[in-house]
């Protein structure tokens, strides 16, 4: 890798982190890009090639990930939407069920004696959700640098 090659990782990563740490502040393309020095064009690009997914989804799955955790602990719907950033319940709910599979309703009543016998940060790795059934690389592993161009 290139000594630029490598700044942009790390932009990305910081990033990421700065996504991760706030996905339930009111985040766009252009001020997650601003993190990372980069216009949004050429963040949104780049980060797709690390990370397997665009900003957006990156964020949108963050946030359900964290949703799925208050609705286990018993969060209702709509606080569980609002408390992850979400504006609208409805697209909160389509999304969710894309992503989990069921809607948000049917995963808060549902039983989940397993995840609850789980030390947190396994039951974090556990239910993470996966788009369409297939692994996230943003999840499990950074894309190979043959990728970042």
């Amino acid at each position: 890798m290139t000594p630029q090659e490598l700044a942009n990782l790390a932009h990305l990563r910081r990033a990421r982190d700065f996504i991760d740490r706030e996905y339930a502040r009111p985040l766009d393309v252009p001020t997650m890009a601003a993190g990372a020095l980069m216009s949004p064009a050429h963040f949104s690009r780049q980060f797709k090639a690390a990370y397997g997914e665009s900003p957006y989804n990156y964020l949108m799955t963050r946030r359900i990930e964290r949703a799925m955790a208050l609705l286990r602990a018993g969060t209702s719907v709509t606080d569980a939407c609002m408390e992850v950033g979400c504006t609208s319940l409805g697209s909160f709910s389509s999304r969710f069920t894309e992503i989990v599979g069921v809607t948000p309703s049917e995963y808060r009543s549902g039983e989940h004696h397993a995840v609850k016998a789980m030390p947190t940060c396994i039951a974090k790795q556990q239910t993470r959700p996966e788009r369409n059934g297939t692994k996230n690389l943003s999840r499990i592993e950074e894309a190979p640098a043959s990728q970042l161009q």
